[in-house]
């Protein structure tokens, strides 16, 4: 390659959401300036949205071997919907499925050095599970497409100056705490440790938020953190991992000093950063070895092909996984 931008595939999400018009805006708002987005989706819903919103720039085949250029738009085609599926503002099975191969194909950029990393845009699940895919999200989709065990690739929110990863996710809160062990807690802080290094955090120190309302008072409010935070803590510890914990997760994001914090559930992690970023909070799925970013909000069918998306949320993901500072 002629430049040191970090290069950065971005998928471009269900096509029936505002995800094509997001890729193309940020496309354009990014220029020759920072990373450098490959938008990877069906070259004639990237053209549909290319020519009503930015008439004055080309897409082009992206060529590792030709710099980039202020009036392209470069773009990795996949031919994946049937034209007769796309459908701005429409659930549709054949746009979830679509929406799966563009993260294939993004990864496949990946392992062959293409790209450095990948941002996706909106999914919509309800579309990914009518095309018969099962799917929670990316996360668990990374996992299958990567032959990880399920549970091994967690998410990382971003934004407004806090990182947290979640030990468990999309599932219901009984099945979440069940499924709880001092092995899935590290296995979560070793992927945030993982995760921070890549984005450039040298030494990271970790916080443990504690299971039950104060880490368990000493077991007053339970015995789960002696079983499960406890444990993990002296694990981590014993690899060399900076951590403190648990504490309970109200008093610990108010301590200052930490790099990222490990939440055990959902909403114990979702909570805190939609507060204080909102849509404005970037999501990483951690663990498989690829920096791999979205954005915080959904596809937004209601406002999708009107030209009315705001791009800033993924022009915030690829200035994170570019290592760019106040990228949230």
């Amino acid at each position: 390659m002629h430049e040191h931008r970090p290069v950065i595939a971005l998928a471009v999400g269900d096509p029936n959401g505002i995800g094509p018009e997001l890729a193309i805006k940020a496309a354009v708002a990014r220029g020759v300036s920072g990373p450098r987005p490959v938008l990877v989706g069906d070259p004639f819903v990237l053209d549909h949205y290319a020519r009503a919103i930015a008439p004055d720039f080309q897409l082009r085949a992206y060529d590792p071997a030709s710099p980039a250029r202020a009036d392209k738009i470069e773009m990795h085609p996949v031919e994946a919907l049937p034209f007769g599926a796309f459908m701005p503002g429409r659930v549709e099975a054949a746009a979830g499925r679509a929406t799966v191969k563009y993260v294939e194909a993004a990864l496949a950029l990946v392992r062959s050095g293409a790209v450095q990393a990948i941002v996706a845009c909106p999914h919509n699940e309800t579309a990914v599970n009518a095309a018969g895919i099962a799917f929670s999200g990316y996360p668990e989709l990374i996992a299958q497409l990567n032959g990880l065990p399920e549970g091994r690739v967690f998410l990382m929110l971003v934004g407004g100056g806090l990182r947290i990863v979640h030990a468990t996710l999309h599932e219901r809160i009984h099945n979440a705490l069940a499924r709880l062990t001092a092995e899935l807690v590290e296995a979560a802080a070793l992927a945030a440790v993982e995760a921070l290094k890549g984005l450039g955090v040298a030494a990271p120190r970790l916080g443990l938020f504690g299971v039950n309302p104060h880490a368990g008072e000493g077991g007053l409010f339970g015995n789960d953190d002696e079983h499960i935070t406890i444990p993990a803590a002296k694990r981590l510890m014993s690899r060399g991992v900076n951590v403190e914990g648990p504490v309970g997760a109200d008093v610990m994001l108010g301590m200052s000093g930490f790099d990222a914090f490990v939440a055990m559930y959902h909403d114990q992690g979702h909570i805190p950063v939609k507060l204080v970023a909102g849509r404005a909070a970037s999501a990483l799925s951690i663990g498989a070895g690829v920096l791999f970013s979205t954005v915080g909000h959904g596809s937004a069918f209601d406002i999708a092909g009107q030209n009315k998306a705001d791009a800033g949320p993924v022009l915030r993901a690829l200035a994170l996984l570019a290592g760019e500072p106040n990228h949230a």
